[in-house]
């Protein structure tokens, strides 16, 4: 039996159990994993109040899809692990199909990665939802450049923080909004060129004047909601603001239509097209990995907690007083 975390309806932090539950076999191109490490992500908490981009379609439900831990049997065609094999999990799977809040958890051999070297289980379920994140959108998909300005909201999380370090390693100038002064210290230390402070400075008016007037390459968005009006009004000639999330959770306009802009290429995007596109995915796990090895990459880890604490752990990631990433421990 392995301690599960399950959620029998929809709703907040308290809705979450530890139960037994039979661990089983892996199936074909499946592995199990003990798990050693668990990252907390945004996803998380939308999935279990039922505003996720997929409904949980059956109760009890999982939660979970970034964890590091051993790699404990492997399922049939499955090769490259072998039991006893450090690994992380990459978020590149449903909920509703698998969860890694357990001691042991069944995933897809295709949502696996080795665990670099040197990189403990907690650092191991920090780096890879962010950094893959950050760098399928800016690199992989936008084709960010050196040179390029980057603006990022939300930039003290474990993906702002990650963009900050990407758009570093490529040669491009990152940029930071955070609403209160804060965090603001912590930002620059962590490689921001600038951090604007939205709660008292005119962003709009500080970025354009950091770009010579030209506007950033990118504005990578977790925010959403009315405030793409301003964003849009910083994207470059040619530039894209790429939405990556919902903070918000207000409807989003698109800026050209609404305000009579010019042309702004906006997008959505899920760290999902990169995990489940092998291609992709190996070039992102190659220039992570390098980053890593090269020490310009490293987890952020704000805090943990033990997995008796997943209530504890999902109402601090709810307060957004972290920088960095949550991540939670299993003991076995």
């Amino acid at each position: 039996m392995a301690r599960t975390v399950l959620f029998h309806e929809l709703g907040g932090p308290e809705v979450m159990r530890l139960e037994d539950v039979e661990a089983g076999e892996p199936g074909p191109g499946e592995v199990r994993i003990r798990v050693d490490a668990i990252g907390l992500n945004r996803a998380e908490v939308l999935f279990r109040t039922g505003h996720y981009i997929e409904p949980v379609r059956r109760f009890p439900a999982r939660l979970g899809s970034e964890a590091a831990g051993v790699i404990e049997a492997v399922g049939e065609g499955v090769t490259g692990f072998t039991p006893g094999q450090p690994v992380s999990t990459v978020p590149a799977f449903s909920q509703n199909d698998n969860g890694v809040y357990a001691e042991r958890a069944i995933v897809p051999a295709s949502a696996v990665v080795s665990r670099p070297e040197g990189l403990g289980a907690v650092e191991g379920a920090a780096v890879w939802m962010p950094y893959v994140t950050a760098y399928g959108a800016l690199v992989e998909v936008g084709g960010m450049r050196p040179g390029d300005t980057v603006v990022l909201n939300a930039a003290s999380s474990s993906v702002g923080l990650a963009a900050i370090h990407v758009a570093e390693r490529v040669g491009a100038t990152p940029i930071a909004l955070t609403r209160t002064a804060a965090k603001k210290e912590a930002l620059l230390k962590e490689g921001a060129a600038e951090v604007i402070v939205t709660g008292s400075e005119d962003a709009v008016e500080r970025v354009l004047a950091a770009t010579g007037g030209r506007g950033a390459e990118f504005v990578f968005d977790a925010v959403a909601g009315p405030g793409v009006r301003d964003l849009a009004r910083v994207v470059a000639a040619d530039g894209t603001l790429l939405v990556y999330g919902a903070l918000s959770g207000e409807p989003t306009p698109y800026p050209a239509i609404e305000l009579g802009m010019p042309a702004v290429n906006m997008r959505t995007y899920t760290m999902l097209e990169t995990a489940r596109q092998p291609e992709r995915m190996r070039r992102a796990a190659a220039f992570v990995a390098s980053g890593l090895r090269s020490g310009a990459f490293r987890p952020v880890v704000d805090r943990t907690f033990e997995l008796g604490q997943i209530v504890e752990a999902h109402r601090y990631l709810e307060s957004n007083a972290q920088i960095g990433k949550i991540v939670v421990t299993v003991e076995h």
